[in-house]
């Protein structure tokens, strides 16, 4: 049997390297070129400045009583924004925690996170940021179904990102963002989710209801706390406890508190 020689062997791996620059740097010079087709609208519409500064959001009418009850809405979406000072802490940390670790480091794109999407083809998780899934929410609701559509749209939502990061604080991002995402059953928005579920205001909410509200970010309808179904309980009670391990992952809480809370049977309030 022939043995193949050190000089063969190493020429054949010097190939291979060379190889994998070429399809690299064709790849990030493609992302570059579609990343500057789609800043100056050859991609499609983008949007304007103005609609940057003033997205537009439906927002219910709450009539209020004398003494300062809400006694009814009308909507078209059940959406009531409120400012960040009215979200607790804990609520904001389950949220960066969960969703965009690199959140306060980033300026809309997660580098880190999308070139790891890539290398394991979104195996190990996406790479979008809370910024990005804005951007989305905004600008592109669900999203388009055909894989060529969503993946022009993914580059937008990057685009849309970094201009979002320009023109809002880090704070007020995160608000914008928890004001946008549905909860389901009618609960369009942060406001609307904590008074839904669980019969209180955002600022009221305990650390293990906020995390089972970021919990069902991932999948709002699977991870729905108001089905009756014991397995779908017990998806919401896992999807919860996992919100609560990147808490302790990303030393929000201690590794007490997570043991303790986890314990905590899930008791809603639902209206």
């Amino acid at each position: 049997m022939k043995k193949s020689t050190p000089e063969k062997v190493t020429k054949s791996n010097s190939d291979y390297i060379k190889l994998f620059w070429k399809i690299f740097l064709g790849g990030v010079l493609a992302v570059a070129l579609l990343f500057f087709l789609a800043s100056v609208g050859a991609l499609g519409k983008m949007p304007s400045f103005e609609e940057l500064e003033n997205p537009d959001s439906n927002i219910a009418t709450e009539i209020i009583s004398a003494d300062g009850k809400v006694i009814g809405k009308f909507y078209k979406q059940n959406r009531v924004p409120i400012k960040f000072n009215d979200l607790p802490d804990h609520l904001v940390n389950a949220l960066i925690a969960t969703e965009d670790e690199r959140y306060y480091e980033h300026s809309g794109i997660d580098s880190k996170g999308t070139v790891r999407a890539f290398a394991k083809l979104g195996t190990d998780g996406g790479a979008s940021t809370i910024t990005q899934q804005l951007a989305k929410l905004l600008f592109n609701g669900e999203g388009s179904k055909n894989k060529i559509e969503r993946g022009l749209q993914k580059i937008k939502e990057w685009i849309i990102a970094v201009r979002l990061e320009r023109q809002y604080t880090k704070k007020e991002i995160i608000t914008l963002y928890l004001n946008q995402v549905d909860f389901v059953n009618g609960a369009v928005g942060i406001s609307s989710a904590a008074r839904i579920y669980f019969n209180k205001t955002p600022k009221e909410l305990s650390l293990q209801e906020s995390a089972l509200l970021v919990g069902m970010l991932k999948n709002p309808s699977l991870y729905n706390p108001n089905r009756k179904e014991q397995s779908r309980k017990l998806s919401v009670f896992y999807r919860r406890n996992t919100v609560l391990g990147q808490m302790k992952k990303n030393n929000f809480i201690t590794e007490a508190e997570e043991t303790k809370y986890a314990k905590d049977s899930i008791v809603l309030d639902f209206k």
